[in-house]
């Protein structure tokens, strides 16, 4: 059994959890990050030296960066499903799991901050609407790959889809109006449904 450091409320800590449970394991989670601390401590900093979560923890292997330890547990436990053993299929899934990292993410980030994180006398609108702006586009984007993949390496469901589902779940929890995508929505809600989803994604936003 491994442990996965990391409370629950984390975008980044929902994706290893995700994947876990869609995987069947074991594992103990053990809060830390935000109202929990832990992440500056020593002992924690000599495990994760970025001060974040999640950081996985199995026997004498530390392994730290959410899409990262996806794609391990797939690929330990999942080789040629969730991990697709074909060259081609795999860095379709991989590219995907790169573009929520680098570019979904990060457009969203603002207004997740500014409405969930940030109390409202303070909020900057502006980065609000700035974020809504870019992240309504990138949105269009994925609504367009699905309306021609089930899932978003294709067919199948595979490690791609765990934490494009995460950060889907983080937008659609914003207190901000939503437009109708959906292929998007068909996709989410398979994927709401998967064993992996389940005290992942039914939790509010924090």
């Amino acid at each position: 059994m491994f442990k996965i450091w990391g409370r629950i409320t984390s975008i980044n800590v929902r994706k290893a959890v995700y994947a876990a449970q869609e995987l069947g394991l074991e594992f103990e989670r053990i809060d830390a990050g935000g109202a929990f601390g832990v992440v500056k401590t020593p002992e924690y900093i000599a495990l994760n030296p970025n001060s974040v979560v999640p950081t996985l923890v199995e026997g004498d292997f530390v392994l730290w960066e959410s899409n990262v330890i996806v794609r391990y547990l797939c690929a330990k436990h999942s080789q040629g499903k969730l991990y697709p053993t074909d060259l081609q299929e795999r860095f379709n899934a991989e590219r995907w799991m790169d573009w929520q990292q680098t570019t979904f993410g990060p457009s969203g980030r603002d207004a997740f901050w500014q409405l969930i994180r940030i109390a409202e006398p303070e909020r900057d609108m502006k980065k609000v609407e700035a974020s809504i702006a870019s992240t309504e586009i990138l949105l269009d984007r994925l609504e367009q790959h699905l309306s021609k993949n089930v899932f978003i390496a294709g067919a199948n469901m595979t490690m791609a889809d765990i934490p494009l589902t995460c950060e889907v779940h983080r937008w659609y929890g914003l207190p901000i109006p939503h437009k109708s995508r959906p292929y998007i929505e068909a996709w989410y809600a398979k994927m709401l449904a998967r064993p992996g989803a389940k005290n992942v994604l039914t939790l509010p936003l924090s």
